[in-house]
């Protein structure tokens, strides 16, 4: 073929090669066939071939999509030139010194990985890492579950928290007999996005009480009293996004009464085990409470947290399911769940934290580091009611010391958040959660000056 020239036109065709091609070419294309015969008689008219399939673009009646209200605030305030400003809406911890973190832990544990010569970039198995699987349904379920014991969990590497929940989700769309999911209202706003799309029916159910800045537990056990028999129900396993807010472990057990008496199905997200108390059994105890009683449930895990592993996307989803037999032909299912999804997960990470989780003195390590990432976040909570205090303040801030996790729900309203952006240069999502992991001992006192402000000048 090398050398030999088309001609679309049909023109110039000589053999019955390019006869052929230029009969197709007429059939298919007869306007460009007919511009192109028309630019062979004028060779000052050559017309774009783009134009001549499309026109304008295919896409030109898309519209301007909104921002992310979470992601967007970091938009706007990339944007700020203020040296004053301060970004109190993304979900990531920061240091004192307001920069990301990576953890000695980690940055030893990938150091390993890249001097072991013997590890390869083969495709993992659907499924994902089986170290990292089996090491991810201890950490949750505790090494001595007997849901383990028994071969009854079913774990599946997935996109970190984001991922493991789509997977979950979709696996339920299209096996389980219930398509209601019930949510708390408020919750992650990726989460109803997350449901929806995957195919289940997203309905609510009572959980912040504005008024008292803590949880509406009756409001809660009325709305999943009420639930239909079989629903699915995505609690927080710890540290509530985005209220702060936790039930007592007492009120996790009538939760738990509720729930299994009426057959609801838990679908648990844990994206902070260990980041909001700094104990890593503590913050999985509500978990637990629902797989020691026999049930089935769901959990998604996420490491962007309490590993500082935000990039590396790495995150699990584990069913308890009643028998071994039903687990095998979960995790079946799972698999064509995943498989046209992103076919397999990625290696890097996951092999992060089985060599973090499977190390004794590098998860001893691990658990120290994320302690002191932890009691930063409580010593920023305190640090910030003192100085309210101090200030004057109206109102009541006690729920600022009261809540748990990265993040705290401040009471303030969305014009007073609007204010406190426009004069003070702070960012943060309009519903007034700030993540407290944004915070420094520099930048509280001109945070507590904002919401002074705030409160005092703005209804």
């Amino acid at each position: 073929m090398r050398g030999t020239q088309f001609s679309l036109s049909g023109t110039h065709s000589s053999t019955p090669s390019e006869r052929r091609i230029s009969s197709v070419t007429r059939h298919l294309v007869p306007e460009l066939s007919s511009s192109l015969s028309m630019a062979s008689q004028n060779p000052n008219l050559v017309p774009s071939q783009t134009a001549a399939f499309y026109g304008d673009s295919v896409f030109g009646n898309i519209v301007q999509a909104p921002e992310d209200p979470i992601l967007g605030v970091t938009v706007a305030y990339n944007k700020d030139p203020s040296p004053i400003k301060l970004n109190l809406g993304v979900g990531a911890y920061r240091t004192e010194e307001g920069k990301p973190l990576v953890l000695n832990v980690v940055r030893k544990a990938e150091q390993l990985i890249v001097n072991d010569l013997s590890r390869v970039k083969e495709y993992l198995p659907i499924t994902g890492l089986a170290d990292f699987n089996k090491s991810s349904a201890k950490l949750i379920f505790g090494a001595d579950s007997p849901s383990i014991q028994e071969k009854r969990v079913v774990t599946v590497q997935c996109l970190s928290g984001t991922g493991s929940l789509r997977v979950g989700a979709e696996f339920l769309a299209r096996h389980y007999h219930q398509r209601l999911i019930y949510i708390p209202q408020p919750t992650w706003g990726n989460h109803p996005k997350v449901f929806t799309i995957a195919g289940l029916s997203v309905k609510t159910y009572r959980y912040y009480d504005p008024s008292t800045r803590g949880l509406n537990f009756q409001g809660l056990l009325d709305d999943l009293g009420s639930a239909p028999s079989g629903a699915i129900v995505l609690l927080h396993a710890c540290a509530h996004n985005p209220t702060g807010v936790d039930p007592t472990l007492e009120q996790w057990e009538q939760i738990r009464q509720l729930m299994r008496s009426k057959g609801l199905l838990p679908f648990f997200d844990s994206a902070y085990q260990g980041f909001a108390s700094g104990n890593l059994d503590a913050d999985a105890k509500p978990v637990r409470m629902f797989v020691a009683d026999g049930g089935e449930c769901l959990a998604a895990q996420s490491y962007a947290k309490n590993m500082g592993l935000y990039g590396e996307r790495v995150g699990a989803l584990s069913i308890v399911c009643k028998t071994a037999d039903v687990a095998i032909r979960v995790e079946s299912q799972l698999k064509l769940v995943i498989r046209p999804m992103y076919s397999s997960p990625p290696i890097h990470g996951a092999s992060i934290v089985a060599t973090i989780l499977n190390d004794r003195n590098m998860y001893h390590e691990w658990t120290i580091e994320l302690k002191a990432m932890a009691d930063r976040i409580i010593s920023m909570r305190q640090q910030l009611f003192d100085a309210l205090r101090a200030r004057g303040t109206p109102g009541d801030w006690s729920h600022i010391i009261k809540q748990i996790g990265m993040f705290t729900f401040t009471g303030l309203n969305t014009e007073q958040v609007a204010f406190m952006t426009k004069e003070y240069h702070i960012y943060m999502t309009s519903d007034g959660r700030i993540s407290m992991a944004g915070l420094s001992s520099r930048t509280v006192p001109h945070l507590t000056d904002a919401i002074h402000a705030a409160v005092t000048r703005v209804a």
